[in-house]
């Protein structure tokens, strides 16, 4: 089996990952009818390598730019958005902590160590009674010292790939402080449980059930971070969700031409592409998906060659990025559905199902209305500070 890292090209790795993506195809649809996992795709990008790309060079990774990875995510999802969107977090997981240092070196060291072996890792962050933690909301899960050791108590919601998941980053209220961290905890340790909880009706496939834990005893050493939601820096990682998005758009966007090359009703002659409100609506799905190619990866690009500093300043347009190509990503999906008509919206049909899982962007981080007044903050302070 070829692996990535004996690829030296982002075309060429593109091109192997279009092999996979088909694959996923294949079985998306029997895992969306099911609501199961898709564990076969998962074990396809772990016998690749794919899922190590991220890993720093200083600890024998490639580590990829974010502009690769947004390319190869966006190509994922053509297959399958729930295989997407769950490695999708792994991969940026890596890539962030990597880039921005915040754990000891040693622990940090371990796993990669452990990612190169094939090991899945993702952060719990979200609560059902706090919403999404990019709010700002306080855990109720909670940490208690007791010695060289932390007991963790509490309840995670949304925990996607949390049938394969080797790690999980816990946030948690500390005892008797203001402050919230993360742990470090492997899926072994006793006090795990996952509650299959995953009903949505969008991306079925993500395994996002619910995490429990009961009086789990976490090392002090695992005890890898404090959280400080005021000085919180931007995340270009979290490009890989737009990303996600942005191939479904295009995998409806291909069926619908695909429809209309083929579909020929007797009151015409030749096909339905040849008719000029056909052509109008797969025009505008070209213009918009070109105009969120450029715009994810053009400020995918610029996170590649900005230093620190820099990077802390593009939280904004990194958000402009997602409001943009996620519900971009909804209109194509739209406009696709029109073309291909009442069809699209049988339960054997793929579109129904692009159209349900791009509709879950709207509620990936970060949220529209944060995204908006952001840019407006962003825009004031531009001439404020012009004026002076």
């Amino acid at each position: 089996m070829v692996k990535f890292q004996e690829i030296d090209t982002l075309e060429d790795k593109l091109e192997l990952m279009t092999k996979l993506s088909k694959k996923f195809f294949s079985k998306a649809e029997k895992v969306d009818i099911e609501g199961g996992f898709p564990f076969e795709n998962i074990k396809d990008l772990i016998d690749t390598g794919y899922t190590s790309l991220t890993v720093p060079k200083r600890f024998g990774g490639q580590e990829i730019p974010l502009s690769s990875l947004v390319r190869l995510q966006e190509r994922i999802a053509e297959g399958d958005g729930s295989t997407s969107l769950s490695i999708g977090w792994h991969m940026g997981i890596i890539k962030n902590l990597g880039e921005k240092q915040t754990w000891k070196e040693s622990v940090f060291e371990q796993l990669c160590e452990e990612v190169k072996r094939g090991c899945l890792i993702n952060s719990a962050a979200t609560e059902p009674k706090t919403g999404s933690p990019t709010r700002g909301g306080r855990p109720e899960t909670t940490a208690v010292k007791k010695g060289d050791y932390w007991i963790l108590n509490g309840h995670k919601s949304f925990t996607t790939m949390s049938p394969v998941l080797d790690y999980f980053i816990v946030s948690a209220s500390l005892e008797e402080t203001n402050q919230v961290g993360n742990f470090l905890i492997p899926r072994s340790a006793d006090g795990i449980k996952i509650v299959e909880t995953w009903d949505s009706i969008a991306l079925r496939g993500t395994g996002s059930h619910d995490l429990h834990l009961q009086s789990l005893k976490v090392p002090d050493e695992y005890f890898v971070e404090l959280i400080n939601n005021e000085n919180r820096t931007a995340n270009g990682w979290l490009l890989h969700i737009p990303a996600c998005y942005l191939g479904i758009a295009k995998a409806a966007k291909k069926y619908a031409i695909q429809f209309a090359l083929e579909y020929s009703p007797n009151s015409i002659e030749g096909s339905i592409i040849n008719l000029p409100a056909v052509k109008q609506k797969i025009g505008e799905i070209e213009l918009k998906l070109l105009q969120s190619e450029t715009f994810l990866y053009s400020v995918s690009h610029q996170w590649d060659v900005s230093d620190q500093n820099s990077r802390a300043k593009m939280g904004p347009i990194l958000g402009a990025v997602k409001l943009n190509v996620t519900n971009t990503a909804i209109s194509v999906v739209d406009l696709a559905m029109r073309v291909v008509g009442a069809r699209s919206l049988s339960a054997k049909n793929p579109l129904q199902r692009f159209y349900r899982d791009v509709r879950a962007g709207l509620h990936n981080p970060p949220m529209d209305d944060m995204t908006i007044m952001n840019l407006a903050s962003r825009a004031i302070a531009s001439i404020q500070t012009n004026e002076k």
